[in-house]
């Protein structure tokens, strides 16, 4: 019998990615992952990039490079960030293999079993799969339209020993598309410094924003380096270059690609050439601006298609970005039951159920739509056949 570490046990699967082999069935109507729209990727430009690339000239493109990153890239990195107003310069950079991976290496470098992370309620399901195997306990704080409260949060960690790290996607949440407000934003910071507690701010869909005032980043408030920032370009260039960032202190960075070095070595090289290049002969804010129409348009789509498809009882989240609205069903409702025994077979429609978002108490009533990477036709047409076989559900 195989004698797997304990740990093992905590690796659970992703209920998003038990829903991807169905999503790519082309009968099926997916809001399941939050996919950029991929006709929105600049294909020429790209194409061209990599085409340069892969000649002999550029042959140091499929040579190994440092395990922190490109060091342009790095820089191009802090200059962006540096102007989003965390002043900050390459050696305060990490390339990672997504977003993702800096969730898994921030959690090794700080948590140890027991110790508490507290996280919005619901949450980011990809950090629950990476925090698990550190074994921590969670603390939740409920949100409101602005966000977690943080009432709630001070009480929290008032009450609560251990507590070793926050974290929270302030921008256009995943999976509520709540968005944390400026007051919140800096009475977080306040807390923090006075409980003595780290902060991971994690901001993939902070560049998509259709309507609003852009808000400063939660990091822009740190005075003592305790907020550690992610940021990923899988959202606003694409996805399947696995390329994103942390901004920490140049000794917690240092730490990090320690732990990155023991994981994976570096980044590939060729993509991170390819991204470079792409920052230094384009204009990568002209091209986010251009994706926005679309992305809002879409959003409009799925917010009238709610309105106009879905009985009295069922609510749902107007987000001003991000890829992704948040709908609650009275209590009492299953929402994995439903798309199990309903939804998929009679429909061919596919949500997220809402349980496993909450990192204590699972609660079914729940569902993440997203609605990026689907075609207007597809949107309408699938948000009211949800539509009618929730009124069917609920009677």
């Amino acid at each position: 019998m195989t004698a797997f570490a304990a740990r093992a046990a905590l690796v659970q699967p992703s209920p998003i990615r038990e829903f991807l082999s169905l999503a790519t069935n082309p009968e099926i109507i997916s809001f399941g992952g939050g996919y950029p729209d991929a006709s929105l990727f600049p294909m020429a430009q790209l194409r061209a990039i990599y085409a340069d690339l892969l000649t002999p000239a550029n042959a140091q493109a499929l040579q190994y490079t440092a395990s922190d990153g490109l060091p342009r890239l790095r820089a191009q990195v802090a200059e962006r960030l540096t102007r989003d107003g965390m002043p900050c310069g390459p050696d305060d950079i990490l390339i990672t293999q997504g977003g993702q991976q800096g969730l898994d290496l921030v959690a090794k470098l700080f948590v140890d079993r027991g110790d508490v992370i507290v996280t919005e309620d619901p949450t980011f399901i990809g950090a629950l799969i990476a925090f698990n195997p550190c074994e921590p306990a969670y603390a939740s704080v409920p949100m409101d339209e602005d966000g977690l409260d943080v009432d709630a949060l001070a009480e929290i960690l008032r009450t609560t020993p251990q507590v070793k790290l926050i974290y929270t996607v302030p921008d256009f949440q995943n999976p509520t598309g709540r968005t944390l407000s400026l007051e919140r934003r800096q009475r977080l910071v306040e807390l923090a410094e006075e409980f003595d507690v780290m902060i991971l701010e994690d901001t993939p869909y902070r560049e998509l924003r259709y309507e609003g005032t852009r808000l400063p980043t939660i990091k822009s408030f740190d005075t003592t380096g305790r907020v550690i920032h992610l940021g990923s370009f899988s959202k606003i260039l694409a996805p399947g270059l696995r390329l994103g960032w942390v901004l920490a202190t140049p000794e917690i960075r240092e730490k990090l690609a320690l732990l990155k070095l023991a994981a994976d070595t570096q980044n590939g090289t060729l993509n991170m050439r390819a991204a470079s290049a792409y920052l230094d002969a384009h204009d990568i804010d002209a091209h986010i601006a251009g994706m926005l129409p679309a992305y809002r348009r879409k959003r409009d789509l799925m917010l009238a298609t709610l309105s106009e498809a879905m009985p009295d009882g069922v609510t749902w989240t107007r987000p001003e970005g991000g890829l992704f609205t948040w709908v609650t069903f009275p209590d009492g409702f299953d929402s994995a039951a439903f798309q199990r025994d309903l939804l998929i077979p009679r429909a061919g429609v596919l949500i997220v159920p809402g349980a496993t978002f909450f990192a204590v108490g699972h609660r079914p009533n729940h569902a993440r739509l997203s609605y990026s990477g689907v075609p207007d036709d597809r949107l309408v047409a699938g948000v009211r056949a949800l539509g009618a076989l929730v009124r069917e559900a609920l009677g």
